[in-house]
């Protein structure tokens, strides 16, 4: 494992921690863009430094990631890139427009290099996780959670290992006829 302090959103950084890694391990075979932000608030009351954050790691940072990564699977002709973008990014949520928007920008990316990428060996897809339990929920009362919950078929919030098996299956080789594609992984709430 290699661990390394790096803010992605600085292009020089997402640079020098690929590098490191390709130093390392010779090369990427998987790519999961996971790194993210959110800061809610009525828009019209957002700081530009809220928006910055949000859009500079969501989506520039993503971009950043990316294409470093992605230089050195065009060369091997092959390779696998998972973003994780949210269900918020598909309907959009009081509150979330920054964060919604730099989701979409990650589903609209996804699709987008799909077909940059596919006819050289490269997958693209994205995951649309619905309400998770990690830091980023850790903002809402109970009676939030409870909502969320008792709109969600599942019954439940998402866990950390819900994402991670789907990011098994799209990163397993056998799939490579699966790119573009956005999966909802929610427990049903936007079904």
């Amino acid at each position: 494992m290699i661990f390394e302090p790096a803010d992605l959103a600085k292009r020089e950084d997402a640079d020098r921690f690929i590098k490191s890694v390709v130093e390392q391990w010779g090369r990427v075979d998987v790519l999961i863009n996971n790194a993210g932000v959110a800061r809610d608030g009525i828009l019209g009351m957002f700081s530009d430094d809220d928006i910055d954050t949000v859009i500079d790691l969501n989506v520039k940072g993503t971009l950043y990631v990316t294409r470093a990564v992605s230089r050195r699977m065009l060369a091997r002709r092959s390779g696998t890139i998972v973003n994780i973008s949210s269900v918020v990014g598909r309907s959009g949520y009081r509150g979330l427009a920054a964060y919604s928007a730099s989701k979409a920008a990650l589903d609209g990316m996804t699709r987008a290099l799909a077909r940059e990428l596919g006819s050289r060996g490269i997958t693209v897809n994205a995951i649309a996780s619905g309400y998770l339990r990690t830091e980023m929920s850790h903002g809402l009362d109970e009676e939030q959670l409870q909502q969320i919950v008792r709109r969600t078929p599942a019954g439940r919030l998402g866990e950390p290992d819900d994402i991670a098996r789907a990011c098994q299956f799209l990163t397993d080789p056998r799939n490579n006829y699966v790119t573009g594609t956005v999966m909802v992984v929610d427990g049903g709430l936007t079904g």
